[in-house]
């Protein structure tokens, strides 16, 4: 059975990134928001943002709200802020297969990857 998880880690101060909204959108002929979540204090969601029937083949978009985080974190950021929402966009091909993709984040850069 597929699935799709995530965390974020803080590089910015070498922790888990608790507290950041998620938002996964499945692109298909429309954008649809297929699932929300917010880290824990591991910085990961608490459940698969996608799993069994719900997960499948398409093009997905995760958002991060990570301009929120950093601010609530008592981050001087400039305004606009230079990293908002980032946003990963990527494509599920093996309707069985687990796709991890992690955040590695700071107030003005990140990283992404599919995991294991």
């Amino acid at each position: 059975m597929g699935r799709l998880t995530t965390h974020v880690l803080d590089t910015a101060h070498g922790r888990p990134g608790q507290g950041i909204r998620i938002e996964l959108y499945r692109l298909d002929a429309e954008r649809r928001l297929a699932a929300e979540a917010e880290t824990n204090a591991d910085g990961r969601c608490d459940g698969p943002l996608l799993e069994g029937e719900a997960f499948g083949p398409g093009t997905y978009e995760l958002v991060f709200h990570a301009g929120d985080y950093f601010a609530a974190q008592g981050v001087a950021l400039p305004e606009p802020r230079f990293l908002d929402r980032v946003v990963v966009r990527f494509g599920i091909a093996e309707a069985g297969a687990h796709y991890h993709v992690p955040l590695l984040i700071s107030p003005y850069g990140y990283s992404t990857y599919r995991g294991s």
